[in-house]
This record gives C-alpha cells, structure tokens and sequence, in this order.
C-alpha cells in the first residue's frame, strides 16, 4: 500500500509483544489526504480519533469523525479513510490480529532516511484494493 506525503507513524505495540494478537499505532494524517484507496484485508481496524477530523468510509457509508470518536473496520470489509480539512488529524490504530504494523515502521523509516528496524522486515498481512479513494467535495 503506497505511503501519504508527510504521515507521521509511531509504533506503540507490535506483533512480538503480544504473542502476534494486536498493535497499536499513533498516526498523523497531513491536511488535505487524500488517505488509501478502498481496500480491506484479514485484520480488523479500530480508528480512534485523537485530534482533527477524518472521513471514514466502511462499505458504503461515509461518515466523519474526530476527536474522541472512533470508527471500526471489521476484517474482510472495505474501508478507507481521507482528510480533506485544513488541520492534521491524529489518530490511535489498534490492529487485531496483529502485523500491520511493519508497515507503519517502514513508512516511518522511509520518511526519516534510515533503514526500518529488523523487525518490520517480516512478512505484512496481504492488503487487496477494491476500489478508489474518497474524493474531495467540490
């Protein structure tokens, strides 16, 4: 899955801490993101919402949420997410079963210029796009 310009990641709990069962991800969603296309894959998804506001799209339904408010992408369901507002939005994602967060470390380690930790290099659950991303609001 290809990387947003200027996301921010931080891994807070991964695979090997917790016997492969969750991880647990901060992330920063830049203004005006366009976020992943229309995807899902075998884990579930909860999005909690931090800071800013996001749009959330789960199957068919659209639906804006922000801070304190949390979205859930259940495993094999379509979903993304975007935020077209002018503000960051942050977000805590908590991935069960657990691996998806190699992902976040890599897009951390490209964004910082240095190689991800040894860890992340192991194999990341399979991610099937379905469809485009949420379009802006003219």
């Amino acid at each position: 899955m290809a990387s947003v310009a200027n996301l921010r990641t931080n891994v807070l709990l991964r695979s090997e801490e917790t016997g492969g069962h969750v991880s647990v991800t901060d992330i920063v969603v830049p203004p005006h993101s366009a976020g992943p296309p229309l995807h899902a894959h075998n884990f579930d998804e909860a999005f909690y919402m931090l800071e800013g506001e996001l749009i959330f799209q789960v199957e068919g339904a659209l639906v804006a949420k922000g801070a304190g408010e949390l979205s859930f992408a259940p495993r094999n369901v379509a979903h993304t997410l975007a935020n077209h507002s002018g503000a960051p939005a942050r977000y805590v994602l908590v991935c069960t079963p657990a691996g998806f967060e190699r992902h976040w470390a890599r897009v951390a380690a490209e964004a910082a210029g240095i190689e991800p930790p040894q860890w992340a290099l192991q194999a990341i659950p399979e991610v099937t796009v379905v469809g485009p991303q949420i379009a802006a609001q003219p």
